[in-house]
Order: C-alpha cells, then sequence, then structure tokens
C-alpha cells in the first residue's frame, strides 16, 4: 500500500487503504479493480470491467445472514445497510481523492465516528453519490453462500453458487483456515473444497 499520509503525531495506520485514494498514485491512471489477497477468484472477471459508471464494490451485507437485531435502531441499520465491503472494488484512479481528503482533515474524528475504514469510505462515497454495487451473487462468502448451514454442512460439500465470480472470507473462518480444513466453530465442518484448491491454484 501506498503511504497513507497521516499528519504528524497520528499513528493509527489501520485505514491505510484508504491511500489507494491518492490523486496520484503512482503515476497510474485509468480503471483499477481493487482486490484483498485473501479471495479467490472463480470465474472470468471482465464483467466486473463491463459495468458502467465510476465506482462499485460489494454491499457488506450481500456476504452474511439476516441481523434482525439491528433493527432496533432503524437509522444504524439502514447505514450499516448501505456499508460497501472494501475486498473488492473498482473505481477510477484519482477521481475520489475527496474520501483520503475527508479522512486526513481529521483523522482522530474519523476513528471516533466509524468503526472501521470501509464504513467510512462508504460515507464519503454516497454523499458524493457515487456508492454501487456489484450485482448480488457475483461476490460471496464462503461461509455463508458456499457451506451448508447448520448441521446440514456434516454430510454435505461445500458448493459453488451459480453465477459466483469470486469466493472472499469475510468473518472467520479465515482463509488459511479454511484451506487447511478448520471450520472455525465444532459444528461447521469444511468438507471437500477441491474445486475452490483449484480455482486456488490456477495459474
Amino acid at each position: 500500500m501506498p503511504d497513507l499520509g497521516l499528519p504528524p503525531g497520528h499513528t493509527d495506520t489501520r485505514w491505510r487503504k484508504l491511500a489507494l485514494f491518492r490523486r496520484d498514485l503512482a503515476g497510474l491512471s485509468g480503471t483499477a479493480l481493487f482486490l484483498d489477497l485473501d479471495l479467490v477468484v472463480v470465474d472470468r472477471l471482465e464483467p466486473f470491467f463491463d459495468l458502467p459508471g465510476e465506482f462499485f464494490i460489494i454491499r457488506d451485507d450481500d456476504l452474511f445472514r439476516p441481523k434482525p437485531l439491528r433493527k432496533i435502531n432503524p437509522a444504524r441499520d439502514t447505514f450499516l445497510h448501505s456499508v460497501g465491503n472494501s475486498s473488492v472494488f473498482r473505481y477510477e484512479i484519482g477521481r475520489h481523492s475527496y474520501i483520503l481528503d475527508a479522512f486526513l482533515s481529521d483523522p482522530a474524528a474519523a476513528t471516533e465516528s466509524y468503526e472501521i475504514s470501509q464504513q467510512f469510505q462508504s460515507a464519503q462515497l454516497a454523499a458524493h453519490g457515487n456508492l454501487h454495487y456489484w450485482p448480488r451473487g457475483w461476490c460471496v462468502s464462503f461461509k455463508n453462500d458456499c457451506v451448508p448451514r447448520g448441521l446440514r454442512n456434516w454430510y454435505r460439500e461445500p458448493v459453488l453458487p451459480d453465477g459466483a465470480r469470486i469466493v472472499v472470507f469475510a468473518g472467520e473462518p479465515k482463509m488459511a483456515d479454511v484451506f487447511a480444513g478448520h471450520g472455525g466453530r465444532w459444528y461447521r465442518r469444511i468438507g471437500k473444497i477441491d474445486w475452490l484448491q483449484k480455482a486456488w491454484q490456477r495459474p
């Protein structure tokens, strides 16, 4: 990651991914597709470049099961439903520097007001009318979309949903745990993941 450019005295670098929104990103220009390292590409990526628009991201809620208790606070529920998961996003390099500018203007306030950087990033994108999401099902959660729910995973193997292009590992277990056969819970069996391993090892 490039340097975040934090002001003197502020040493919290957890939000370093925001440095991708610098006006000058190592002299690069044009459209970029950012992918976290801990995910598996399982189909062609061309469709991610075909959608018209400047910015696309995963809707974070699309990777998780419904959270009905969140509706106790409707305003917060609405905001969290809008948050993008920054594991996979497409953007125009240098066109969204307002995100980094807003953060650097007061990093302490940003980190106090938002739990993680993708919440802050989403709020800035929404305020500028640039928050758009990938079609649901292109990016799927291994735990929530591939592994059969509950005790069914003890007699059914994980499967890739139709239309999925990228498998992400939101929450637990992490990608390294999955490839080691660990489900993170006693009741979560990983099972056979030949299709996932083949996609990961594909040249």
